[in-house]
């Protein structure tokens, strides 16, 4: 059983640990003023079952002596039974662009088993939340950015799509004091080093979906002496670059639109009478972003175009459990003036643009994170593609990829995932999976040595693990709490699509 480590023999060993593996992941030396640091632990102001404290990082941490530090917001839960506690289980947040500080509440209360024997612990990792983040655009900037149709390959709409986004990245550049080449996950595994030492841990177990699953990969590599057991949940293709990862993301969304989401439409058809078969509820659903892109709905402050009408079904699709959800707001589309103010809830919530605070450290990370090809030319030729056969999340790869092209050239170190020096570690990925696709978590596997793959088959949720999944929940539990890893790669039926209900 792990314990903490208080007092003067808690920054001791914090320094000294600290050190050496800064030393062997990055030959530099931490100064004594964050190593012995002490973080004042007070109840979360909104999230009572946490404590909250506040830790000071450099901003770069090959460069520790240079440049304003930082501020990481940390959150704990306590382990419900001291006598039985075995270490401290930490969380990140995906995205990028989450925020992680108050997830350990709701994850204990999924799994009282896990935190009765851990203290949970999570943070809002550089740039999001309360920690020390970038400003990039206003609300109103933000909107134009998501503005008009991205399926219009006029020279007009290609123009204003590309001078929309070079904007983005100088904005970006130009109002976050100097912070955008400090916004990496490579740093973020180092302020995590860091919060493993001020809490008195040599080890520590780790449990991350989605982008986290690419947060604790390069942790793992930096630091896998530091790593106990470490759960990867719904993977980002971490040993390439984001580039690869993101292109290989419209085939994918496209797949579950067409293979899953559809089919399940067309056989509830007496419910939201959208078409009986997946042709048919296809049709029907271009009809109607067509529909949007002459004419948007606007309903108050809420507009309701093609490009909004592609994120409410990009949004829904990421778990199954939404499918009534979308199916409902696709049928208030087709009667809006009498819908219900459920309705109309539903379908606002689901087609809202990205918050501006999300997609500052979206861009952040993925475009200072590995390299990008800047040629607008070569992204104009692509979406063009994609966009004619992918066209869900294709259509807007120009805007996206764009933004990077236009980017800050990256600076920070390439990290190589092997999995050497750590223990059996368990990734876990549904084959349909949209945002972090199986194509890319196979990839991920192979180069993730002594990792083990629990593939979720018939199923394309996003985030396996506290998703309903016995079989799942079965395996990651029994690793965390007993330390037993599946002995090879295993497969775990999905769970049933939902059944609609009235009302």
């Amino acid at each position: 059983m792990l314990k903490p480590v208080s007092g003067v023999l808690a920054a001791a060993i914090a320094t000294a640990v600290l050190c050496a593996a800064s030393a062997h992941a990055q030959q530099t030396t931490v100064p004594a003023r964050y190593t012995q640091q002490h973080l004042n632990w007070q109840t979360c102001d909104d999230a009572q079952s946490l404590e909250c404290a506040s830790m000071t990082v450099p901003r770069d941490w090959h460069h520790p002596d240079a440049g304003h530090d930082l501020t990481i917001a940390v959150s704990r839960h306590r382990a419900a039974d001291p006598a039985k506690r075995r270490g401290v289980l930490m969380m990140a947040a995906g995205g990028p662009g989450g925020q992680g500080r108050t997830r350990p509440a709701g994850f204990v209360r999924q799994d009282p088993a896990v935190g009765a024997a851990y203290d949970v612990v999570s943070f809002d990792q550089r740039g999001v939340g309360r920690s020390s983040k970038p400003t990039c655009q206003t609300g109103p900037e933000m909107t134009e950015f998501l503005a008009h149709d991205y399926r219009d390959r006029s020279a007009a709409a290609i123009r204003r799509v590309l001078d929309n986004s070079r904007k983005m990245a100088r904005d970006c550049a130009e109002r976050s004091d100097g912070l955008l080449p400090y916004l990496t996950t490579e740093q973020t595994a180092h302020d995590m080093d860091l919060f493993r030492s001020l809490l008195g841990e040599r080890k520590v177990s780790y449990y991350g979906p989605s982008y986290a699953t690419m947060i604790g990969a390069y942790y793992a590599s930096l630091y896998p002496q530091h790593i106990e057991r470490a759960v990867l949940d719904s993977n980002i293709a971490f040993n390439g670059s984001w580039q690869d990862f993101e292109t290989g993301q419209p085939a994918s969304f496209q797949r579950r639109f067409e293979q899953d989401f559809l089919p399940w439409l067309a056989k509830y058809d007496s419910v939201y009478h959208y078409g009986r078969t997946v042709a048919a509820a296809k049709a029907k659903w271009e009809r109607q972003r067509a529909a949007l892109a002459e004419h948007p709905l606007t309903d108050g402050s809420v507009t309701v175009g093609p490009n909004q009408f592609d994120s409410a079904t990009i949004n829904a699709i990421y778990e199954a459990a939404n499918f009534p959800a979308l199916a409902s707001s696709l049928s208030a589309f087709d009667h809006w003036k009498t819908a219900t103010p459920k309705e109309k809830g539903t379908a606002e919530a689901l087609s809202a643009n990205y918050a501006p605070g999300f997609l500052a450290e979206y861009f952040s990370v993925t475009c200072s994170d590995t390299s990008w090809n800047r040629d607008t030319g070569y992204w104009v030729r692509r979406s063009a593609k994609d966009t004619a056969k992918l066209p869900l999340a294709g259509a807007r790869e120009l805007a996206f990829s764009a933004v990077c092209a236009d980017w800050p050239a990256p600076t920070a170190p390439k990290v190589k995932v092997t999995g050497d020096g750590l223990p059996a570690t368990l990734m876990l990925n549904s084959v349909h999976d949209p945002a972090t696709y199986y194509e890319g978590a196979q990839r991920a596997h192979r180069a993730l040595h002594n990792s083990r793959l629990v593939t979720v088959t018939g199923d394309g949720d996003h985030g396996q693990y506290q998703n309903g999944n016995s079989c799942v929940d079965h395996v990651v539990d029994d690793y965390l709490l007993n330390g037993k890893a599946p002995a090879h790669d295993i497969t775990c039926q999905g769970k049933p699509l939902p059944v609609p209900t009235a009302g």
